[in-house]
């Protein structure tokens, strides 16, 4: 199985340990991959954040990290880990995978996170810009069917039975002929993010995405 992941991948470790470790679920308890998810959320955010400053040298901070949103969020993640085999490799107890561990989204995105992570402390940065390079779909094939972000929101927080999100415009400024309105996004009472947009509709799709990143 480490095989086919490192095929898929593009990658072959030198250090298969770290491959396996990247693929331990926490339902397996001692060294599972939640020490790497979170170095990989680091890395991933790195080689995002580096891509897209390159590519659009005329955009300011706002919209580079509403691009990087999109490409880093757990609907993003997941079909990525799920065309490389991932679910299928993941080493976890049967309770969990009776319980559909392989196909969560949530878990996809935490263990693709996790092999880049194992990529990089294997063979570096490049290693892992090489892997975001191949594995990773275009700016536009990833963002376009994100771009109703409330609809991904809501699909992750129903997942277990969860109560819908709720949304309140907060606030507007500027002009009247250019106004930018505030939305908040609530969810069980909680705040979850607040957004900015030219219009109502694009304010609360702004909020819902930074709230995607805030629930992964």
């Amino acid at each position: 199985m480490l095989d086919q992941v490192m095929k898929a991948l593009g990658y072959t470790f030198r250090d298969e340990a770290l491959l396996r470790r990247a693929l331990t679920h926490p339902s397996m308890g001692k060294n599972d991959n939640q020490r790497l998810e979170f170095l990989g959320d680091a890395v991933l955010q790195y080689l995002m954040s580096d891509k897209l400053y390159q590519a659009h040298p005329n955009e300011r901070e706002g919209a580079l990290t509403h691009r990087r949103q999109l490409m880093v969020c757990e609907a993003a993640l997941s079909p990525i880990a799920q065309r490389l085999g991932l679910g299928e490799a993941l080493i976890m107890d049967k309770g969990e995978e009776l319980t559909g561990g392989r196909e969560k989204p949530s878990v996809l995105c935490d263990t693709m996170e996790a092999v880049l992570a194992a990529v990089y402390l294997d063979g570096g940065m490049e290693a892992a810009r090489g892997v975001v390079e191949r594995c990773w779909p275009g700016e536009d094939e990833v963002a376009r069917p994100l771009q109703d972000a409330k609809g991904a929101l809501q699909e992750v927080l129903q997942r277990d039975g969860g109560e819908s999100p709720t949304y309140e415009i907060t606030g507007q400024s500027g002009p009247p002929h250019n106004p930018v309105f505030e939305a908040v996004v609530y969810w069980n009472g909680k705040l979850l993010a607040k957004g900015e947009g030219k219009t109502k509709k694009a304010a609360e799709q702004a909020a819902a995405l930074l709230a995607l990143k805030q629930v992964k």
